[in-house]
């Protein structure tokens, strides 16, 4: 065998398998084997989106969006059974496509799972935003975190509206039925079947044993890039929870700390004022380093895991369409050493060396609109990041102590911090090109090793 080995993309085919199961369905017995309730903890659920829905890039798009989806109202139903969620789908749209100018339907989880398995399906080398990930639980104990609830909601939200912005997904029929269509049952039972479901498994097995002949060096440097990328963002996602767990401790020592200097004060009448104002600096300390991990986790954390799980929605679209080819090549060697039916066996080479085409064109174009659109939002996460830890270090040091060692520490720091914010809203990049259009980025005010690199402009305003 010859040639790279192509990992077959069965994670879609086995979905639709389990696609009559409720992904969103919690038990109803409500006790443990020591009958106390579980708690519902937000920060222990992985796919916290806390995602705003007023940023920039949305109302630019705006001007060009003729499908506007809000998903709001959610519902919890319960039954003898399970208990599940539902969410109103209101739509607004000025397409001729469309009947009426205004629908209303609500959803549930595995509704929305159902739209991206069809889009996927239809168009495999399109990039399709990624949903937050499936939350099962058979043996849950209590009903559904009103935090979790409404992370969910946004997640499914900002997922509607980047098929809606996208100007050939938007356009689906599946996208449109699931807009439209009280029942989505009807139209479930029209997809494919079990038996076609596995032969497409076999298949896309079949290709990932034999392997591709060769590769276009564009998609070669592109799965090169998408591993670094998913690599990169994974390390950034996890230093970003430690940093957060690290602000928790401190911020749960401060806390601690501060009431005691107050009633050391009440015991102490010559130490009274100095111990009630260091006092008053832990508690200062505490309420912003409080703010800093809220921030963290509205803002920096929701956009770093939604690209985490960009790139594993990367490595599949490049998966499918190594598989497209790896069948193309397979179909043309048999055309080669084939001496009866040749003109059957050419007819579907022909159409496979098409649809081979039109996937990496389709994949060409939605690589650029992606790239554009993932560093408009990282821009803007690490952007308020920054800023945020300007502040928050400005205020952590303190107004009248400008001699002091803690504040000479934290200045270079939040120089750092003011010349990023002041570099990016310049439009500055720190970006070496490389010969095949991916740029290789690394962090601005950070040397090759990692360490701390400030302008020389930045020297003279610290010293």
């Amino acid at each position: 065998m010859s040639g790279a080995t192509v990992p077959a993309d069965i994670s879609g085919h086995m979905l639709d398998l389990d696609e009559d199961e409720d992904l969103e369905v919690f038990s109803k017995n409500t006790s443990l084997a020591d009958g106390n309730p579980m708690p519902n903890s937000p920060d222990s659920m992985v796919n916290q989106f806390r995602l705003d829905e007023e940023n920039e890039e949305e109302q630019q798009g705006a001007i060009n969006k003729d499908i506007f989806v809000t998903v709001d109202n959610p519902e919890s139903h319960i039954s003898a059974i399970e208990t599940f969620i539902t969410y109103r789908v209101v739509t607004r749209t000025t397409c001729s496509e469309f009947d009426s100018s205004e629908y209303e339907v609500r959803r549930r989880y595995q509704d929305f799972l159902w739209l991206k398995s069809r889009l996927e399906e239809n168009y495999p080398t399109l990039i399709i935003h990624p949903l937050p990930e499936k939350f099962v639980m058979k043996s849950m104990v209590e009903r559904f975190n009103d935090d979790f609830i409404e992370t969910r909601r946004k997640a499914l939200h900002r997922f509607l509206n980047r098929i809606a912005e996208h100007p050939i997904l938007s356009c689906s029929h599946h996208f449109k039925v699931f807009l439209t269509e009280e029942e989505l049952a009807p139209h479930r039972k029209l997809g494919p079947g079990f038996l076609s479901r596995m032969s497409d498994t076999m298949r896309a097995m079949a290709n990932s044993v034999r392997g591709l002949r060769s590769k276009l060096e564009e998609f070669a440097v592109m799965q090169e890039y998408v591993d670094d990328f998913s690599n990169k963002m994974c390390s950034v996602d996890k230093v970003t929870h430690r940093i957060i767990k690290e602000h928790r401790e401190y911020m749960d020592e401060l806390k601690q700390y501060g009431p005691t200097y107050f009633q050391w004060a009440e015991s102490e009448e010559l130490l009274a004022e100095p111990l009630k104002g260091v006092g008053s600096c832990v508690e200062r300390c505490s309420k912003e380093t409080e703010e800093q991990i809220q921030h963290l986790s509205e803002f920096l954390v929701p956009t770093l895991h939604e690209y985490v799980l960009c790139a594993d929605t990367l490595k599949a679209v490049m998966r499918r369409r190594d598989n497209i080819q790896a069948e193309f090549e397979a179909k043309n060697e048999a055309l080669a050493s084939r001496t009866t039916d040749k003109e059957m066996l050419q007819e579907e080479v022909d159409d496979l060396a098409d649809r081979v085409e039109q996937a990496n064109n389709a994949l060409r174009g939605d690589w650029s609109r992606w790239r554009t659109s993932m560093r408009a939002d990282l821009k803007s996460a690490f952007i308020s990041t920054a800023a945020k830890n300007v502040d928050y270090y400005e205020k952590e040091g303190g107004d009248g102590h400008a001699n002091d060692k803690t504040c000479d520490d934290i200045r270079p720091m939040v120089a750092v911090f003011r010349h990023t914010v002041q570099a990016s809203e310049e439009g500055e990049t720190h970006e070496p090109q490389r010969h095949d259009g991916l740029s290789q980025a690394r962090p601005l005010g950070l040397d090759r090793a990692g360490h701390i690199h400030l302008p020389e402009e930045t020297h003279d305003r610290v010293r």
